[in-house]
């Protein structure tokens, strides 16, 4: 069993929420690794791109969906046509504060998202996210 992450990728243009998500993670000592793209043309080119022969493989996925140059919404279109070695396994939580209720509609409905929580995450909601998701390990 293992009891961290092995990487985060927090795709959110936002530097603020990237900066208390990544404190959040470290200070809970639950990754090993935080990867930072702001916005999601950057973060399906880091996902695409091999390093060492081998593409990045985060286990959890933190989006947001307003971002410039391609949105969380186009992030997920592009996301859904790579290929499964590129995909990995891996847990996507829409992470916003949209309080558009299309947006909740279309987070649930889609197979690729795996929860839709309001920004920002408190250690007490990313612990219970972390216990619904990697039930196994934490």
């Amino acid at each position: 069993m293992t009891p961290k992450l092995g990487e985060v990728l927090l795709v959110d243009d936002y530097d603020a929420d990237n900066y208390m998500h990544e404190m959040l993670f470290e200070e809970m000592g639950v990754s090993e690794k935080i990867t930072i793209k702001t916005n999601g043309k950057d973060a399906i080119d880091y996902l695409t791109t091999a390093q060492d022969g081998r593409h990045p493989c985060p286990e959890l996925i933190l989006l947001d969906i307003n971002m410039p140059i391609m949105n969380g919404w186009e992030f997920l279109k592009a996301y859904q046509d790579l290929n499964e070695d590129v995909r990995g396994d891996v847990v996507l939580m829409m992470v916003t504060t949209s309080l558009n209720p299309d947006d909740r509609c279309a987070a649930e409905s889609s197979t690729d998202i795996n929860d839709f929580v309001t920004k920002s995450l408190s250690e007490d909601s990313l612990n219970s996210l972390l216990r619904k998701h990697f039930p196994a390990r934490f």
